[in-house]
């Protein structure tokens, strides 16, 4: 049997392969023929360029449906897919690039230049834009070299284990880690997520959500993949196009912050959610004064759940039955979670305790760092999430907490040993520290204190633009306080405790 994931989904495909795959936020439609026939014409393109089994293919591209058949192209030719995120710049992108060796790298054409320089250096040997740039010039863009092979394409054959995509997750080192994700893990994931949250046949998916991101892609894209469905596609999150196309939808995912945002428009109302069957929460923690006042406004419970890179989805509270406000639910069928205590020993009820999971959902391991995987994963094989949780009685997971002082800002994890690190290269620091402060909208928001050196005048406002140049818009600081010394302990340690305290 082949396992290849796009095996599973082209099994899924309505029978009428002229129905709408996606619809754009500007009108343009896809059929699933569409998709069938692009992907086969851009996995025929990679098979061309005689790449080496296992070769990474690595996106930086806005959200688009030509984007998200890359990612499906990317599989069904066998090779491995690395979505990077369209914030980061050329700094991080060098790490990326230097770390997975990209065989192909596919940038938007307004990054070639920068990128190109990047990719080339460190042994890149195909590098396209996704599309034609504006100005008309050709530059011989992925989508235009696809256009001329063949649109069939036999699906490469794969067993469970083998290796479907890299996820890059922030460390608190500074040093990004690649989640190796399998074929098999993402299929048990997206098989138990369709039945737990009851896809039906009609459903319609609002994609609001970016295609870098395990939630976007893993969760929202590959549900609906799963079940056939629509999506209606939204480059980014606009509240009113959410508001606008939510009565022609049955489901929407979004982070935290998207639900802030709907809350504060007057237009959101019962009437704009009708027609939807489900809402789900994840990426960040949703605030137990945004869960009741959505149910209060629509009469719709939001369905929080429980992910990581590493893992996809591990929790989820139910589709039918109690959804608890503050909880992220039960473990998911087939998946074990358990909180243990220092001792390695499971935490009673309502004891607070590190979060660990092992499944078929679990990933293998971090590429090229197998110190690093045999230190995240337990002598009985479950991962160490570096959460803090709890289980209630009902065996409902809260996360009460984040070892290695992880913020999460509008749904994006930001490390915050990165960013001190670029700002202690800054003249005239001293040293800094890094915190998440409660953010009505982002739900953290990232700040930094900084000391500055004997005689150095330090500015907030040259220290952010100094650091937007440096790295992606959501992991740059909010505000940034200069103080005489940032507080320790006994230890020498740095109290962030106390600066969350003082600056919250």
């Amino acid at each position: 049997m082949n396992a290849n994931l796009y095996a599973l989904f082209r099994s899924r495909f309505p029978n009428d392969l002229d129905d709408c795959w996606v619809e754009t936020h500007d009108g343009y439609y896809f059929s699933w023929r569409d998709l069938e026939r692009g992907t086969a014409k851009i996995a025929n393109l990679f098979a061309s360029l005689n790449l080496p089994a296992g070769s990474r293919i690595a996106a930086q591209v806005e959200k688009s449906p030509e984007a998200l058949m890359v990612y499906l192209a990317t599989v069904r030719a066998g090779f491995v897919y690395l979505p990077l995120n369209t914030a980061y710049r050329a700094e991080e992108m060098r790490y990326f690039i230097d770390n997975a060796s990209p065989a192909v790298v596919v940038c938007s054409p307004e990054n070639f230049g920068w990128v190109s320089q990047i990719a080339f250096r460190h042994g890149t040997k195909h590098l396209f834009t996704l599309d034609e740039p504006r100005n008309g010039r050709n530059s011989g863009s992925l989508l235009s070299r696809a256009a001329h092979h063949p649109d069939t394409f036999h699906t490469i054959h794969r067993t469970e284990d083998d290796l479907a995509a890299i996820l890059y997750t922030s460390g608190t080192t500074g040093r990004s880690k690649g989640a190796m994700l399998s074929h098999g893990n993402l299929a048990a994931n997206i098989r138990v997520l369709h039945e737990f949250w009851r896809w039906q046949p009609g459903d319609v998916l609002l994609h609001a959500l970016p295609l870098f991101h395990i939630h976007g892609l893993f969760v929202a894209a590959h549900g609906a993949l799963m079940n056939g469905s629509k999506m209606i596609f939204l480059p980014k999150f606009d509240t009113g196009a959410v508001i606008r196309h939510l009565p022609r939808c049955t489901v929407f995912m979004g982070v935290p912050t998207y639900y802030v945002r709907l809350l504060n428009d007057a237009a959101f109302d019962k009437d704009a959610c009708d027609n939807i069957r489900l809402f789900v929460s994840g990426s960040a923690p949703l605030l137990t004064e945004t869960f009741d006042d959505f149910a209060a406004r629509t009469g719709h419970t939001i369905l929080e759940r429980y992910g990581m890179s590493e893992t996809a989805m591990l929790t989820s509270n139910p589709y039918e039955g109690m959804r608890k406000a503050g909880t992220v639910g039960p473990a998911l069928p087939g998946v074990s979670v358990r909180v243990v205590n220092k001792e390695g020993q499971s935490c009673a009820v309502d004891e607070i305790g590190d979060i660990q999971v092992r499944g078929p959902n679990v990933f293998s391991g971090y590429w090229q760092m197998p110190e690093k995987t045999a230190e995240e994963f337990t002598a009985d094989g479950y991962f160490k999430t570096g959460d803090v949780g709890r289980f209630d009685s009902d065996g409902y997971l809260s996360i009460v907490g984040r070892s290695k002082d992880l913020i999460i800002s509008g749904g994006y994890n930001v490390y915050p040993k990165e960013i001190e690190s670029v700002i202690d290269e800054m003249p005239g620091v001293l040293e800094s520290a890094v915190i998440g402060i409660p953010h009505p909208d982002f739900g953290e928001a990232v700040t930094a204190v900084v000391v500055s050196r004997d005689g150095a005048t330090l500015s907030e406002a040259a220290i952010i633009e100094s650091l937007k140049q440096k790295i992606a818009n959501f992991k740059v600081p909010k505000r940034v306080h200069v103080v005489d010394e940032l507080p320790r302990n006994t230890m020498g340690k740095v109290q962030k405790n106390v600066l969350r305290e003082r600056f919250g």
